[in-house]
């Protein structure tokens, strides 16, 4: 590659050169087993994203669907995570009672507080100032039903989302994938 190009590259990525601009797109579309995916990447280059991505999808069997395709099955929620030695589920109700939360649901380990995005800053504020420690606190897409995938299956959808994750412009990646939790560890390790 030419010397000239990559000073080019590297001016435009540190914003030196003009005329670069970022576009946000969302990809939905459908991985193994039919569990649905969503992909956010901000990008410069529009063609090259949609091709990465639509090849990420095909090579690790899914299929990039139409814009509103899976949208439907997720919803946008604050979440905040918290130890469960950091606090008792009393304590975190009221919170969630006093300053707009919708749930707080039991996930093992810890104890998770559910928001509506416009609650979260509230909700997170409270909790903070009560002196509890988070693992976790973000506004992200839920999904409304989830796909357990077994085997195979679950090996390729793990593969999918590592690629849309490892793809430079991504920003976020949202899917319904669950699995067992066993299986989710001989996988990992």
């Amino acid at each position: 590659m030419p010397q000239e190009n990559i000073k080019r590259a590297i001016m435009r990525g540190t914003g030196e050169l003009e005329g670069v601009n970022y576009e946000e797109i969302t990809f939905e579309g459908y991985g193994p087993g039919g569990v649905a995916i969503i992909v956010e990447t901000l990008t410069d280059n529009r063609n090259r994203t949609v091709s990465e991505i639509r090849h990420a999808f095909s090579k690790h069997g899914g299929n990039l669907g139409e814009s509103g395709s899976v949208r439907f099955m997720f919803s946008k929620k604050g979440l905040i995570a918290v130890e469960k030695s950091a606090a008792s589920e009393d304590q975190l109700m009221d919170i969630v009672l006093e300053h707009g939360g919708e749930d707080l649901n039991d996930e093992g380990d810890t104890w998770e507080i559910v928001s509506d995005p416009a609650a979260h800053e509230a909700v997170a504020a409270a909790v903070k100032a009560a002196g509890i420690p988070t693992v976790m606190s973000e506004v992200t897409m839920v999904a409304s039903t989830y796909t357990k995938l077994e085997g195979s299956q679950a090996n390729q959808m793990i593969r999918l989302l590592e690629a849309m994750e490892d793809f430079d412009d991504t920003q976020n990646v949202y899917s319904n994938f669950d699995m067992d939790a066993n299986e989710m560890e001989e996988a990992a390790g």
